[in-house]
């Protein structure tokens, strides 16, 4: 019995633990998610929740409501100005990153 649970952990046959949160050390379902977030005692992952903040989330004044809000360039422009800010301020405080994913 020992074996068959050591081979399921983490996987989608686990019905305990939550393979996705195992994986990646985070859940979309979050809080709400029906499976344990088991969370490593060490781990070379870091994860900071809700940093940024899209501009399409945001309320848009009432001028960029009559002009049509944002442009796919001014969207992408706003988003590369965040993780520049975000990866040099990093590598500056933390050392050399080998990736820097944006969710």
């Amino acid at each position: 019995m020992a074996e068959f649970l050591a081979s399921i952990f983490g996987t989608e046959k686990d019905r305990v633990n939550c393979p996705f949160y195992f994986k990646t050390g985070a859940c979309t379902h979050g809080e709400r998610c029906s499976r344990q977030h088991n969370r490593p005692t060490y781990s070379q992952t870091v994860l900071l929740n809700h940093m940024y903040r899209s501009p399409v989330n945001l309320s848009l004044t009432p001028e960029m409501q009559r002009l049509g809000g944002l442009t796919e360039e001014a969207l992408q422009k706003h988003f590369d100005e965040f993780f520049e800010d975000m990866y040099v301020e990093l590598v500056d405080k933390y050392g050399p990153i080998e990736e820097l994913n944006i969710l």
